[in-house]
């Protein structure tokens, strides 16, 4: 879908992107900027910038950037269009109905049939659940203590024994097998024919944050296997980026959010009063779906299982979560495998004083740390203050590494003094690795990204003086005009900063890269206005730079053009200018 430039700008001009990318990223001022880690990659030193006066952000660490729609396509993996929709639904503007093209069309019709279908096949599972056929899953819910006030509010349902009742149901409903074959509800197969994915099953509808339906979990009755089992993915559904109960959990007055491994976790913590709790969908937490909860909370608990899969997952999760700076602790539930245990065994009184007690993430780190070595063996007991040590110099601000430390030093009955050498010790290989890390990391181009880059160099760097000082439109009147950046993305933009300039005397780096639909001409155009001279200059070196940039620029553009020219007259016109080039000077 094409929409007008004029509508483009309104929808950009309206979602200020501060406002925008703080819904991601815990953004602090720093003069006329805003530094966070970036959420595009793992990093412990902030190295990403967002301007409010340019609307723009950029990562020095890994090099993204762009405007407030590069944002929401990278991060959330949409489209232009999809990123302009989301924005105006943001900023109340109504979008104009436009004809889409077809395969556009195709898409967004196989969108709206797969939801209508999860729709469906979620209403007519929880039909099932208090029929006959549905006695047995009403019964195990009913064990298990769900009420059927809570059997509502979440949809829960049955499918039925038969392994073709669903598809049997959606067929009646005049759908296509290729379409229940996208929806990820029936499975095809030429030799078998058509059968549900889920039969037999407990039904756990899973509802995205804006109350549609999009997957399904399904537990078996009896003693089948796999035990559960999820939608795979769809057009509409990626379980990475989706996580069960949010939906509601975004409506809790708590202002954290408890992470959960499992449906009944959730739904049994709701049920006592606990309606912050989320789990992920049959995953290890991901990336995506950090950055899901962090668009509502900065603060959040882990009540994964007491086992060794919840232990080893939980430390998996805290590392993610650190990242993005996130604050989590986590909720001991021994002598109880998972919360749904507990919450039954004990009831919700105790779970809030679990909650209240609960770990943060360094100490539980050290306690599974500690319960690794034999702290009576000599050795074992020093290895294990090695790694503790290792631990705390990871924590940069100083004293809550200090008071970390003598947590550690109490709990274990360490000497302070010795342990706090060992820190420090620690504290600075790991700076000396991050950086020589973050150096390469800046570097890491194959020899003809290098080439390539080289030779672009003087038009990104003169764009980008252009954008930043507009006055030089003045100086190089005459001299440097849009068809001297000849590389299609660099002609583009400096068409576009000119004609900015002409009609309203100043230019806009973040309406620039609304022209470009695509997110890789985004990173592109973006990487091309963020680039900078890195070295502070006096008035006469300024002068001195611009000038051999401009002569680059307007020497490269001259000989690109004799090269494709078969004019003879205009090829001795323009070798007559080139001449010329090599006594300009830019007075500034």
């Amino acid at each position: 879908m094409r929409y007008s430039d004029d509508l483009i700008e309104e929808i950009r001009s309206r979602n200020d992107i501060v406002d925008i990318i703080s819904g991601y990223a815990n953004l602090k001022k720093k003069g006329n900027s805003y530094l966070a880690c970036c959420p595009f990659h793992h990093e412990k030193t902030p190295s990403f910038h967002v301007s409010r006066e340019k609307q723009m952000y950029h990562c020095f660490g890994c090099g993204v950037g762009g405007n407030v729609y590069t944002f929401v396509m990278e991060h959330e993996n949409i489209t232009f269009p999809e990123a302009i929709e989301t924005l105006a639904e943001k900023a109340g503007v109504q979008l104009p109905k436009e004809d889409l093209s077809e395969q556009a069309k195709r898409q967004e019709d196989k969108k709206i049939v797969i939801k209508d279908m999860n729709k469906l096949a979620a209403g007519y599972f929880h039909y099932l659940l208090k029929k006959e056929r549905g006695e047995k899953a009403y019964a195990y819910l009913l064990d298990r203590g769900i009420t059927d006030e809570t059997i509502i509010k979440f949809g829960l349902g049955y499918s039925d024994i038969y392994s073709d009742d669903l598809y049997k149901y959606l067929k009646s409903k005049g759908y296509t097998d290729e379409q229940l074959k996208d929806s990820g509800l029936i499975k095809i197969d030429e030799v078998h024919g058509a059968s549900d994915r889920f039969w037999n099953r407990v039904m756990y509808p899973i509802i995205d944050v804006r109350n549609r339906v999009i997957g399904f979990g399904g537990r078996v009755m009896g003693d089948g296997k796999p035990k559960y089992i999820n939608t795979s993915d769809t057009p509409i559904f990626d379980k990475s980026r989706n996580l069960y109960g949010l939906n509601l959990a975004k409506k809790s007055r708590r202002k954290d959010i408890i992470f959960c491994e499992g449906y009944m976790d959730v739904i049994s913590m709701h049920q006592a009063g606990f309606d912050n709790a989320v789990a992920s969908l049959g995953t290890a937490l991901t990336v995506g779906q950090v950055n899901l909860v962090k668009r509502f909370t900065d603060n959040v608990y882990l009540a994964y299982d007491s086992d060794g899969a919840g232990i080893k997952a939980a430390l998996k999760a805290l590392e993610i979560l650190r990242e993005f700076e996130i604050s989590a602790r986590v909720i001991s539930l021994k002598p109880y495998k998972d919360p749904d245990e507990l919450i039954r065994a004990e009831g919700m009184q105790t779970f809030e004083k679990r909650i209240e007690t609960a770990e943060s993430g360094i100490m539980f780190e050290i306690t599974v740390l500690s319960e690794a070595y034999d702290q009576k063996d000599p050795a074992a007991r020093t290895a294990f203050q090695k790694e503790v040590a290792k631990k705390l110099a990871t924590i940069e601000e100083p004293l809550e590494r200090k008071n970390y430390l003598q947590a550690v030093v109490a709990r274990y009955q360490i000497d302070e003094k010795n342990l706090s050498n060992v820190v420090t010790r620690y504290g600075t290989n790991i700076i000396k690795i991050d950086n020589s890390i973050f150096e390469q990391g800046q570097t890491r181009k194959s020899p003809s990204e290098q080439k390539e880059e080289k030779k672009h160099e003087p038009q990104k760097l003169l764009l980008s003086w252009l954008i930043d000082e507009p006055a030089l439109f003045q100086k190089l009147d005459g001299i440097i005009e849009p068809k001297d950046f000849y590389e299609s993305i660099y002609h583009e933009i400096a068409t576009i900063i000119y004609r900015q300039f002409e009609e309203k005397g100043e230019v806009m780096p973040a309406v620039i890269l609304n022209r470009f639909t695509d997110i890789e001409e985004q990173k592109k155009a973006a990487d091309i206005v963020h680039t900078k001279l890195k070295m502070e200059l006096s008035p006469e070196e300024k002068e001195k730079a611009i000038t051999d940039v401009v002569k680059k620029v307007k020497l490269a553009s001259i000989n690109h053009e004799i090269n494709h020219t078969k004019d003879m007259k205009h090829q001795q016109t323009l070798i007559t200018e080139r001449g010329k080039v090599a006594k300009l000077h830019i007075s500034l």
